[in-house]
């Protein structure tokens, strides 16, 4: 199903796992697919490596069983930074001839020695998806405290209008911790003239390490309210991860409360933390029991 037809009829609830690199096989993430379909989400995306290369297999592999073996709708990432058309065009017919419908259209991390070759901006790869594949349902990124790269606020909001206009039909939101800022950015979104629905993306954080490199590469503040959590968690690594869980299910449920078009949860290929979220959200009223 196309998820711009889900977010027409609901507020929606979707996870995000990334593909196996390394020592994680595919089984294993199909293992982490399976346990999060058990909360019986409304989609789940798989992250893909940039250039069109590396784990990208994996990506359309792990897309195929979510989507044809565990009845899930799928959503596939797909970046462009270090793509050529030739590239991306293989990708699309992988995931056609897997029935995907939807797919989320990214630039990507700058990684030096990987420059754009035939897409400069993840507008231009929405531009062409579009055209190749009409029929396709595709969401793009956006940054409640504006990208790291662009000099202003206002200056993200016209790149997000690009994307729009490019074909963009839904939008899901990069990490952030301060819902206030969120809220902000909507206002700022209506009045840049975005009309596609905005999903949510939150990140549970799990470790100090773990959220000082967040703020680092994400731009993302860190609320005087976080710190005094991972301070009281101390030096225990449970504690921290805890801390972290709970903040997450306090803000989404905030979230919820505040009418946002859909809620993705980064799990981390975490679906224990994944559960405990999912549970918090039908007791504060956002999912059914």
């Amino acid at each position: 199903m196309r998820i711009d037809s889900i977010l027409a009829k609901k507020q929606t609830y979707s996870y995000e796992i990334f593909p196996p690199k390394g020592e994680l096989p595919l089984e294993e993430a199909c293992k982490v697919a399976q346990e999060l379909a058990l909360d019986h989400p409304d989609w789940i995306s798989t992250t893909f490596s940039a250039g069109g290369s590396g784990n990208s297999q994996n990506t359309a592999a792990i897309c195929d069983a979510v989507q044809n073996s565990l009845h899930v709708t799928s959503l596939a990432h797909l970046t462009c930074m270090g793509a050529t058309t030739e590239t991306v065009d293989a990708y699309l017919d992988t995931l056609s001839r897997a029935g995907i419908e939807n797919v989320l259209a990214l630039r990507g991390d700058r990684v030096p020695g990987r420059e754009p070759k035939d897409f400069e901006y993840a507008s231009d790869l929405i531009a062409h998806i579009k055209s190749r594949n009409p029929d396709l349902c595709i969401g793009a990124a956006c940054y409640p405290e504006g990208h790291v790269e662009s000099p202003s606020m206002e200056k993200s909001i016209e790149a997000l209008k690009r994307k729009q206009d490019a074909g963009a039909d839904f939008l899901v939101t990069q990490l952030f911790f301060d819902n206030e800022l969120f809220y902000h950015f909507r206002d700022l979104c209506a009045r840049g003239r975005i009309k596609i629905p905005i999903v949510v993306g939150i990140m549970p954080f799990t470790s100090k390490n773990q959220i000082q490199r967040m703020a680092f590469t994400c731009g993302a503040t860190i609320p005087s309210r976080v710190i005094k959590r991972i301070i009281a968690a101390g030096e225990d690594p449970a504690a921290q991860a805890e801390a972290g869980v709970v903040y997450a299910q306090e803000q989404l449920c905030d979230l919820a409360a505040n009418g946002v078009d859909g809620l993705h949860i980064y799990s981390m290929n975490k679906p224990q933390m994944a559960h405990k979220i999912h549970a918090a959200l039908k007791e504060c009223g956002y999912l059914a029991s």
